[in-house]
């Protein structure tokens, strides 16, 4: 097992699953709503989660969570929160249950709507203490459980980051264990979410050398787990660095991200079509790179060193045949993305809270030439 100390509690390790309900106590959360979703559910892991919970049968479970949460989602948990008598939340899942939890913290503590807590709308300042949260991921990809940002889709159909150091949970347990039955597309898509913050956070114009040495490590291991993951899921040490990975991806999420997310959070948000962001972000990754390498030269070079590269390599062509060979779609045409949405969803980009810290200021004209590039 790893203890960190970094931003928040970490307890890392395979089997440290066992420790939840200790760590709950410590907390102070007598009663948690459990947040998850009915796909996992299904897989059994909820269960391994409430056998580990003291007085499991007075723990009330919300399995309503969306691949994108909502803020319709949010208000549904809020109130089986509040008619429950609750007083934390464990999030359980991947991004999407641990974004969605910590937006019902917020609201346990603060009076709604969700919107006038948007970064882009002034409501970093409005957050304070929120419920305490306990989150336990399941994939390896989003290091939700150890960033500051929630992703919600609000009613009026924007998806809005919400940004606060509240909003980090208080406890993050990770155990490589819980991802060993994640199908190989959705390992392959998470770990490319996990790729995608750490080169985006180290790409940051920001000022953070202890994040971008932590983005450096991160993404050497993901990049030298992948494959291995994808191809045989029941490999521990490659299920641990994945982990590992993501939760270093998550850590560095204090530098901001960058063009890829500026894209992917509208895109996330449509509603005729179902888009998982991780797979949106490894379509993304390779015309986004082309498009900051002019300014970023130095940190390309270290990039490549550190990923055993030649100085001549492109790093574009890399990941494009790294998604090719773990079999994630190229284009956003394939994943159902109408070609009549490519401007409103530029449009969106310029305004979204990833845009001012990507290396290369983007107008709409750069998100939509991006767009096209990969349609």
């Amino acid at each position: 097992m790893v203890a960190i100390s970094y931003l928040t509690q970490i307890e890392f390790g395979a089997g440290v699953l066992s420790e939840l309900s200790g760590l709950l106590l410590a907390q102070c959360i007598k009663k948690p709503l459990l947040v998850t979703d009915k796909g996992l559910v299904a897989t059994g892991i909820v269960d391994r989660v409430m056998a580990e919970l003291t007085a499991s049968d007075n723990v009330p479970v919300f399995d309503g969570t969306p691949s994108n949460p909502t803020e319709t989602a949010v208000l549904k948990a809020l109130q089986l929160y509040r008619s429950s008598e609750c007083d934390g939340v464990l999030a359980v899942g991947g991004g999407s249950s641990i974004d969605l939890a910590k937006a019902i913290a917020l609201l346990a503590t603060h009076e709604a709507p969700l919107a006038q807590y948007a970064a882009i709308e002034g409501g970093v300042a409005k957050i304070g203490p929120v419920a305490p949260m306990v989150a336990v991921p399941t994939t390896s990809g989003t290091g939700s459980e150890v960033g500051r940002a929630t992703l919600i889709t609000l009613q009026d159909g924007r998806k809005l980051g919400l940004i606060s150091p509240h909003l980090i949970p208080k406890v993050a347990l990770c155990d490589p264990d819980l991802t060993m039955g994640l199908p190989s597309g959705l390992t392959a898509a998470t770990g490319l979410d996990a790729i995608s913050h750490c080169i985006e956070t180290y790409l940051s114009p920001r000022v953070n050398p202890v994040a971008e040495a932590i983005a450096l490590d991160g993404l050497e291991r993901a990049v030298g787990a992948i494959e291995i993951a994808v191809l045989n899921g029941a490999d521990k040490s490659a299920r641990w660095e994945l982990m590992m990975a993501s939760l270093q991806g998550g850590l560095t999420f204090q530098k901001g991200l960058g063009a890829i997310h500026s894209l992917s959070h509208p895109l996330g948000a449509l509603k005729y079509v179902n888009l998982h962001h991780g797979t949106i972000n490894a379509i993304l990754l390779p015309p986004v790179l082309d498009f900051n390498e002019p300014v970023c030269v130095e940190k390309y070079a270290r990039i490549k060193k550190r990923l055993g590269l030649s100085p001549d390599q492109s790093l574009s062509r890399f990941f494009a045949d790294l998604n090719a060979r773990l079999g994630l779609p190229a284009t956003l045409k394939e994943v159902g993305l109408r070609e009549g949405d490519l401007l409103t969803i530029a449009e969106a980009a310029v305004l979204d809270h990833s845009t001012p810290t990507n290396p290369r200021p983007c107008t709409a004209d750069d998100f939509l030439a991006l767009l096209k590039s990969v349609y």
